[in-house]
């Protein structure tokens, strides 16, 4: 890697999108906007019936901009799953269909990846946006001590932009297909196992607060998923699961109780993922106040 770190190196934007076509636009301008201009676009549509077709139409003589469609919608965790393996560039990150780059981003994550070849993931911070693009906060720096990683620092949100060497992403058994959410805690867990982090505290992303953002407004999905995650990388990394979730799930709900009130409580003990996450941690569910 560190002699290819001397040549321009390709970035991969990879954009998993279903149904996204009333935002995507938006994305892929802000791509076209980067000043660092050796990149590609590969975007895979999971079975999408809106009007993303218009939009892929555009960019057809473009060979920057790479187009591949799944025959059945599958969900999240497959399809970008199918992005990360379809790259070409040496260096790869994530854009959600209904959130845009910042210019300085690709050239920013760059730098930081030529630095230390020994790098497998570079992250950076993200502006918190309205629908009409107004900034209304700012995403919390991940900060780390010495000998800590991503995993330890617990639940830290993963709304912004963050990108990886895709030799070392190869060095991995992938992004699960399995997963419906939490896919980018799956994706940070296991490239930061095999290589080391670095932490910009630059913003190289507006992430976009809609309402239609399935995923984040429903928060026992999300937990459940990423609970998912964290099991399987405590597996992979020997540690003890039944210590580490039962203290994931304490937080949980200290969280819910804190923040949320009692029928946001009632909601998510009612929900199905709730009580699926339930089933793969009972064996240490007597650790948890009821």
């Amino acid at each position: 890697m560190k002699g290819n770190m001397q040549t321009r190196l390709l970035f991969s934007v990879l954009i998993a999108n279903y149904n996204n076509g009333r935002f995507l636009q938006e994305a892929v301008d802000s791509v076209f906007a980067q000043s660092y201009s050796n990149w590609e676009i590969i975007l895979v549509d999971d079975k999408s019936t809106d009007n993303s077709f218009e939009i892929y139409d555009k960019y057809k003589d473009d060979s920057r901009f790479h187009v591949f469609f799944n025959e059945e919608n599958k969900g999240c965790g497959y399809t970008k799953r199918r992005c990360a393996e379809l790259a070409n560039g040496e260096l790869c990150g994530f854009l959600d269909p209904d959130d845009e780059l910042l210019p300085n981003a690709l050239e920013c994550h760059l730098n930081a990846h030529k630095e230390d070849p020994l790098v497998s993931v570079v992250y950076s911070r993200s502006y918190y946006c309205d629908r009409r693009g107004n900034i209304t906060g700012e995403s919390k720096l991940l900060t780390l001590k010495e000998g800590e990683t991503y995993f330890d620092y617990r639940w830290y949100g993963s709304m912004c932009f963050s990108s990886y060497k895709n030799s070392f992403y190869k060095q991995t058994e992938g992004i699960s297909e399995k997963l419906l959410a939490g896919v980018d805690q799956d994706l940070y867990f296991k490239i930061e196992e095999v290589g080391k982090i670095c932490v910009l505290n630059v913003f190289t992303y507006k992430y976009y607060q809609r309402n239609e953002k399935a995923i984040t407004k429903n928060d026992s999905k999300l937990w459940y998923w990423n609970l998912v995650a964290r099991k399987a990388a405590c597996e992979r990394r020997g540690l003890n699961v039944d210590e580490i979730l039962g203290e994931d799930l304490k937080y949980i709900f200290d969280c819910i109780r804190k923040d949320a009130s009692f029928e946001k409580e009632k909601e998510i003990r009612s929900s199905r993922a709730y009580r699926l996450g339930r089933s793969i941690l009972k064996p240490f569910s007597c650790l948890i106040k009821r």
